[in-house]
């Protein structure tokens, strides 16, 4: 697994000793506390890591920190995930950032450099996003990046709470990441 690096972030391999960090990060907005997604809090940040390092281990996961090159601050986390080697296809998922960096250029840049490691090295024909419904955001960020909705998915997974999960499905497909990639390198 290769580290990827754009002119601002680093997206590196996480590592089990990432855990303090990771919990530093997911502070700036308590962001163990948000309802549509799974962050790390102090209490959970170890098996957080022991899930994405066994899924990494079996070859459907690729984990990893998203890191600002200017200090070395790790300020977030990502993943492919759901990868799928024979279909050539993977989801690009489990995204947060500290509360600071949202709405800024690092998910942009993040996004990129992932799209263009998906389709242009590993070969992907097809990249898909998956958020919870009443997550207006970031429903609103997997669209700016150009990704197609494709639809809801009902109960598509239980939350922590309890909570049944709806998840708005949204995919790039191999024939579309040229606008996409034009798109994004012009918003970077």
């Amino acid at each position: 697994m290769q580290p990827l690096e754009g002119p601002r972030i680093l997206l590196r391999p996480l590592q089990p000793d990432d855990a303090p960090a990771l919990v530093l990060a997911a502070s700036d907005g308590e962001l163990w506390n948000l309802p549509f997604t799974v962050v790390p809090s102090a209490a959970t940040v170890q098996g957080y890591i022991d899930t994405a390092l066994q899924g990494r281990d079996a070859g459907a996961v690729l984990p990893y920190v998203t890191v600002l090159k200017e200090t070395g601050e790790v300020i977030g986390s990502t993943r492919f995930w759901k990868v799928d080697r024979v279909n050539r296809k993977l989801e690009i998922g489990s995204t947060w950032i500290a509360a600071r960096w949202q709405r800024s250029f690092v998910n942009t840049e993040a996004k990129y450099l992932m799209l263009r490691h998906a389709f242009d090295v590993l070969g992907c024909v097809r990249v898909q996003f998956t958020t919870d419904e009443i997550n207006a955001k970031s429903r609103a960020a997997i669209l700016r990046l150009g990704a197609q909705q494709e639809g809801v998915v009902r109960n598509e997974r239980i939350m922590p709470d309890g909570r049944r999960r709806n998840s708005v499905r949204f995919s790039v497909i191999e024939e579309e990441w040229p606008q996409v990639r034009t798109g994004l390198e012009a918003r970077l």
